[in-house]
């Protein structure tokens, strides 16, 4: 972890705060929806689908108006802000509409700081090294998930996990939300521009090959759906509330013992033969989650981790390498994101509801399966092109 810019370190830290709050309300929003509010599992599917389409989507806009109006830092102070407010309001939510509400609105401010956030990290690196610094912010964001999923799990470990008590995690998210607005406001320095500088916005030849490899990506995102059906997959399976957060624990162990080594392998390896691997990763997931087997779904969640810290690196540092637009096209990406993961959302949200866990997880199976076969081939055609 040696040269790494200063005001890289300190955003690792803006985020390992940010991420310790969100972290705790990953394990039990599920559980919240389905158990406390008695909503189904379409309700949840609706809600994961407004939040994650706002979340993704917007990056388009924030990662233009970053690159081109050259306002990047208050971006991302506005952003963290609207995160640390909305988090402590799920107290007073008794529908599911109030939860979907406020958590589209939370995953407003996410949506607004994240291409900055991106910009800035690929502004303050250099050549050749984009892929260790994303691994390394990644690996600062999953730590705070970790100690943020500790404290839930302790939390319900010595106290009863009530609705008294999910509500009460709900405000202490205040406080570490708080900590890093303070240092994105202080410890942070914005991009220095030229004041003559001016960019055109015009994707670039460069720009657009890699619309490809990322539609490849927004479709196997789409089948292998958002980590809160795996937890109620768990649940249905039997495990405890008490236990799902441990669940959730080793999903981001897993990346952050990975994620700044695959961010050094990526800056020496191809990108394809990477994202390889990270499809492999996820096919192998939802095998596990599929079996049912208590064991399994441990080792589930430890290969689900490492399929989305892989995949999200990769792309993140091809982006940073490759692109001439560097905002505009971490835009695209998120903006492809948001679409697939509404969509998978409200799919297989809807298919879990009539038709059960198993089916909604065969479906996903069978269609990351072709579509990693039609990749592979598309890999074969490309590099014979290449020989002649």
């Amino acid at each position: 972890m040696k040269n790494i810019n200063k005001n890289i370190i300190a955003l690792g830290w803006v985020s390992f705060f940010t991420d310790m709050a969100s972290a705790m309300l990953v394990p039990i929003i599920p559980i919240f929806v389905v158990s406390v509010l008695q909503s189904g599992a379409d309700k949840l599917g609706i809600i994961l689908a407004i939040s994650s389409f706002i979340s993704y989507f917007l990056r388009f806009f924030t990662g233009y108006i970053a690159e081109q109006k050259r306002v990047v830092k208050p971006l991302m102070i506005i952003g963290y802000i609207i995160s640390a407010i909305c988090k402590p309001l799920f107290f007073w939510s008794y529908s599911w509409q109030s939860v979907a509400g406020l958590r589209a609105t939370e995953r407003l401010g996410k949506s607004i700081r994240t291409a900055p956030k991106d910009l800035m990290i690929s502004h303050y690196s250099e050549s050749k090294t984009s892929g260790k610094n994303f691994g390394f912010h990644k690996m600062m964001d999953i730590s705070g998930e970790l100690v943020g999923i500790l404290i839930v799990f302790i939390l319900f470990y010595f106290y009863s996990s009530s609705e008294e008590l999910i509500r009460q995690i709900f405000l202490f998210t205040a406080i570490p939300g708080m900590i890093a607005v303070f240092i994105m406001v202080f410890f942070v320095q914005d991009i220095a521009y030229q004041k003559k500088e001016k960019v055109e916005f015009q994707f670039s030849q460069q720009d657009k090959k890699l619309i490809l490899p990322m539609s490849f990506f927004f479709l196997f995102t789409f089948f292998i759906f958002e980590e809160s059906f795996f937890i109620l997959r768990s649940k249905d399976l039997g495990f405890s509330l008490t236990l799902i957060p441990l669940l959730v624990l080793v999903c981001k162990l897993t990346q952050a013992l990975v994620s700044y080594k695959i961010g050094l392998l990526v800056d020496q390896h191809t990108h394809n033969k990477m994202m390889i691997i990270a499809y492999l990763s996820g096919i192998l997931s939802l095998i596990l989650f599929l079996s049912g087997e208590t064991l399994l779904i441990w080792f589930g969640f430890a290969v689900y981790g490492f399929y989305c810290v892989s995949s999200l690196n990769i792309f993140r540092a091809l982006i940073s390498e490759r692109a001439n637009q560097t905002g505009g096209m971490f835009g695209v990406f998120y903006a492809g994101m948001a679409v697939a993961l509404a969509l998978s959302a409200l799919l297989f949200g809807y298919l879990w509801e009539i038709y059960g866990g198993h089916f909604a997880l065969t479906v996903s199976l069978f269609g990351s399966i072709c579509l990693f076969v039609i990749y592979l081939i598309f890999i074969l055609i490309n590099n014979r092109q290449k020989k002649r």
